[in-house]
């Protein structure tokens, strides 16, 4: 027999102070010693003024590990949550290549024996997480379970590890033998940070959330891969993976470096992860935006709040702006920790009342995934 399932508490981690968008080459570094071309251009777009990086000033070195950082976005749920049965961790950037994240973060917290789960993935990793805890609670196999979304990504984003592709390419006597544009864009768009929620069959007091349905979607039949690492993109758009490469080329070629082909981005990230999966759900059910008190949007840059708006138009679903809410600005974006971070401080301001109903979105531009999660708030 199903049940009702509540998220009861959430919890947030965010490493060291906010960086600054004029601190941030102090602490990433500069590729060849010299400024970033598309800085400035892309901080202008994405509206982000400040966000967090687990790194050490003065080292450079990374000051936790994602499993520590996924811990303690778990702790931060209270000390008396009570036994979990399941944890179900989503992540972009685990530790390592094996084990999963999931179990590292088990080992990290060291509590008693339970499932662990780990979804990989990019933003949505984190809400395919949600999933597996939400419907492992539902089908009654869980008594309380435990899903997170984490980043750390900033070690990967530090100039250091794109000096040999600088280098390679002068050696080469190119012209401009600065990193790609779509390599450079994402070192001013990522951030680290962890989130977690707790999930159970019954409510607390004062305020849980009934999670009523979450609905994941894939348009990767139609749409090739748009973000992604360990590999670069051959000819015909299909991707060639790191296997496949002499290990002299990693680094000559920053093969793992987080890759973005802007171009295919802007122009299908809403249509493929918003507006069509979106005319289903309303379709299905039976969404209206007058219904809808919060809507939590997880963008990557305030470059796409506007065709957001007029997507929710053209699916039939125009909530208006007042009802809407996100903390890009001030925590940046942190992957598939954000949609998490962005309930956190939501649920944790007291503006969330009985009766209110949530619609989150959470899109992937890996190659174009998408997740909506709708919940209602219960006394």
């Amino acid at each position: 027999m199903t049940s009702d399932v509540f998220v009861t508490r959430t919890g947030a981690f965010l490493p060291s102070d906010a960086i600054g968008n004029d601190e941030m080459e102090a602490v990433l570094g500069q590729v060849g010693g010299k400024p970033s071309r598309a800085r400035r251009t892309v901080l202008r777009s994405n509206g982000i003024q400040s966000r967090h990086y687990a790194i050490d000033r003065a080292t450079g070195l990374p000051t936790l590990t994602n499993a520590q950082l996924t811990a303690h976005a778990i702790r931060a749920l209270g000390d008396d949550v009570g036994p979990v049965d399941c944890i179900a961790t989503g992540t972009a950037t685990p530790d390592q290549l094996m084990p999963g994240h999931a179990a590292m973060v088990h080992g990290e917290l060291g509590w008693p024996r339970l499932e662990a789960v780990s979804c990989s993935g990019i933003c949505l990793a984190g809400t395919a997480a949600f999933k597996h805890a939400w419907l492992s609670v539902k089908a009654g196999t869980a008594e309380r379970a435990v899903a997170t979304g984490s980043e750390l990504v900033s070690p990967m984003l530090l100039a250091k590890h794109f000096q040999a592709e600088h280098d390679h390419k002068v050696q080469a006597l190119e012209a401009r033998p600065e990193i790609a544009f779509e390599k450079d864009f994402l070192r001013w768009m990522l951030s680290d940070g962890a989130g977690a929620v707790l999930l159970e069959r019954t409510p607390r007091a004062p305020l849980s959330l009934r999670v009523d349905w979450i609905e994941l979607s894939s348009a990767a039949h139609e749409l090739p891969a748009c973000m992604y690492a360990g590999a670069e993109r051959n000819a015909d758009e299909s991707l060639r993976g790191w296997l496949s490469y002499p290990a002299s080329e990693w680094q000559a070629q920053s093969i793992f470096s987080i890759k973005q082909d802007v171009r295919l981005l802007n122009d299908n990230i809403v249509r493929a992860t918003l507006t069509e999966p979106l005319k289903h759900l309303v379709a299905k059910h039976g969404l209206q935006a007058d219904d809808i008190d919060w809507f939590l949007p997880h963008v990557s840059s305030s470059y796409f709040m506007q065709p957001v708006n007029d997507s929710l138009d053209s699916a039939g679903l125009p909530i208006p702006r007042e009802r809407w809410f996100t903390n890009l600005t001030t925590k940046g974006n942190t992957g598939s920790a954000s949609p998490y971070i962005m309930l956190d401080e939501l649920f944790r301001s007291g503006r969330i009342q009985p009766g209110h109903k949530l619609l989150m979105f959470v899109p992937e531009s890996g190659r174009f995934s998408s997740g909506f999660v709708f919940m209602e708030a219960v006394g």
